[in-house]
């Protein structure tokens, strides 16, 4: 479950924040403390449930919980605040909860156990990628290292490839560009992406076959893949860039630029 908090005060966001991971523990939870950073982030992120104070600089929670749930309809939303005048107005939208401050552990666990719209069971994927802009891959939200730079690379080609299983020779020609005389360096390559994920518990995230190698598509959370399957997050994330640190993604990146003017 992906959690978002928005209160303008910051003191009252950390308390907010901190009540939220006591009572639902191993759940991601994003605070912001102004609004239009918050809607930024849910229009390239998917969030299940969205905590709102009603009062904030320059907008009120309900009007940044109508601009949520045009991003996302089956967004719950969970109004957290000091004034109680606001409840029909949460009602009127059909507002998953409505907390008044102070909030017991107690009040906000009664309310993320009776949320509006269920949540996915299926759990969520820890390894995610950005591919638009510079490439990144994150592990439950911290960086991923390798010991090379082109173990990195190694894997962006495999993302870019969407599946399919590549041969030593192919990924050796795409990452030092016919230049012979690196065996061995890619079979280090090779053995340090493997044994990174490994190390990570997710090494279901790579395929193996003797001399090939391929991403699992359905294993990563991927802005690339979201925008081939017409995801709304995907779409919006796009913004004319793909893989900028490497020349051979610029025959994908013309694609997605094809694919984009043609819409």
């Amino acid at each position: 479950m992906r959690i978002l908090a928005v209160d303008d005060e910051r003191l009252a966001l950390e308390s907010l924040m901190a009540s939220i991971k006591k009572v639902a523990p191993g759940e991601e939870v994003v605070g912001f403390r102004y609004a239009e950073d918050a809607l930024e982030h849910a229009a390239r992120e998917t969030f299940d449930v969205a905590f709102l104070d009603i009062k904030m600089m320059g907008h009120t929670g309900v009007a940044v919980a109508e601009q949520l749930k045009i991003i996302n309809p089956r967004i719950n939303i969970i109004f957290a605040t000091g004034y109680g005048s606001y409840r029909d107005a949460a009602f009127d939208m059909h507002a998953s909860g409505y907390l008044v401050k102070p909030i017991t552990p107690e009040k906000m666990k009664k309310e993320l156990d009776n949320l509006r719209y269920p949540v996915s069971a299926a759990p969520r994927k820890r390894i995610r990628v950005r591919a638009f802009g510079n490439f990144e891959v994150m592990c439950d939200g911290k960086p991923v290292a390798f010991k090379y730079s082109k173990s990195k690379e190694l894997l962006a080609y495999l993302v870019d490839r969407k599946g399919a299983m590549c041969s030593v020779g192919e990924c050796m020609t795409v990452l030092f560009e016919d230049d012979d005389g690196h065996e061995t360096y890619f079979k280090s390559l090779r053995r340090d992406l493997l044994d990174v994920f490994d190390a990570l518990g997710c090494g279901d995230v790579i395929a193996r076959e003797r001399g090939k190698l391929g991403v699992i598509i359905d294993a990563v959370e991927c802005d690339y893949y979201n925008y081939l399957r017409g995801h709304r997050e995907g779409v919006n994330d796009y913004a004319g860039e793909y893989m900028s640190q490497y020349s051979w993604a610029e025959l994908t990146y013309a694609n997605l630029e094809a694919k984009k003017g043609g819409s």
